[in-house]
């Protein structure tokens, strides 16, 4: 499609929705609200149909009723996590001490910062870009950000006081990545996306050494799909944590949570 400019709202409308965009309306209320100059309009809605990520057009993505800066590369948060926001609040709704593992960027620790008040957090992931962007969304909760394997990025000192542990980690079985949208495909890091042969292997490993990072009565909350959800839940009491199922139906979400036992429990 050559390029128009400058774009009426209908244009926008009609080569979104011939570009298979199933929200045409909503995704060119947002690019034509976004777009500074008739050239930048051009531009993002080119992008759009090339396929790119509606949240990588814009800059930024819509989660916990926050505005989260998403650049290209970094994987976009989706809107069932929001489920497990809502339940860590829940569980922890005083929580001191927050860590956002598998951070992307860093959407859950700070959505769970804006609503705990003053909280001590800390977020990590493997992915450079990641962190360059997860920085930026935490710094206004004086969050910091940590390069590197899991735990292995974490400040030792956070031992045993970890009040809520989030890592939204990877969990598509390796041979299921094929099969995603092309929208993650092609445009999220492969290392947010694959959790190797059955989907589980980063799971794993966060349950088997939580409790070690984990305050007596802190929480380890993890998303999963339904099928692996018996799974997970075994893999999270062999750690020795006390785990069950939360269910969003509305928004497809299946979040795993384990509590730390208190001492003496």
């Amino acid at each position: 499609m050559p390029p128009l400019s400058p774009f009426s709202p209908d244009d926008v409308v009609t080569a979104l929705r011939a570009a298979g965009c199933v929200f045409a309306e909503d995704e060119a209320e947002l690019l034509l609200a976004a777009a500074r100059t008739p050239d930048e309009l051009a531009s993002m809605v080119d992008r759009r149909v090339a396929g790119l990520p509606l949240e990588h057009v814009l800059g930024w993505a819509r989660f916990h009723e926050l505005r989260i800066a998403v650049r290209p590369g970094v994987f976009v948060p989706r809107r069932r996590t929001e489920f497990l926001v809502d339940q860590a609040l829940a569980q922890a709704p005083d929580a001191a001490v927050v860590v956002d593992l598998c951070c992307g960027s860093g959407a859950v620790g700070a959505a769970l910062a804006a609503a705990l008040g003053r909280v001590e957090l800390h977020a990590a992931d493997i992915d450079p870009a990641a962190v360059r962007c997860a920085r930026r969304n935490v710094a206004p909760y004086g969050g910091q950000v940590h390069a590197g394997d899991l735990f292995g990025a974490l400040p030792g000192g956070l031992r045993g006081r970890v009040d809520i542990l989030a890592a939204n980690v990877p969990y598509v079985p390796t041979g299921e990545v094929g099969l995603l949208p092309a929208e993650a495909r092609e445009h999220e890091p492969l290392v947010a996306l694959d959790g190797g042969p059955d989907g589980l292997d980063v799971l794993r490993r966060v349950a088997g050494e939580a409790p070690d990072w984990l305050a007596p009565g802190g929480c380890l909350l993890v998303e999963t799909s339904e099928h692996q959800s018996p799974a997970a839940l075994d893999a999270f009491t062999r750690a020795g944590l006390t785990a069950r199922l939360a269910v969003s139906e509305e928004l497809y979400s299946h979040v795993v949570i384990g509590v730390r036992p208190e001492r003496g429990a």
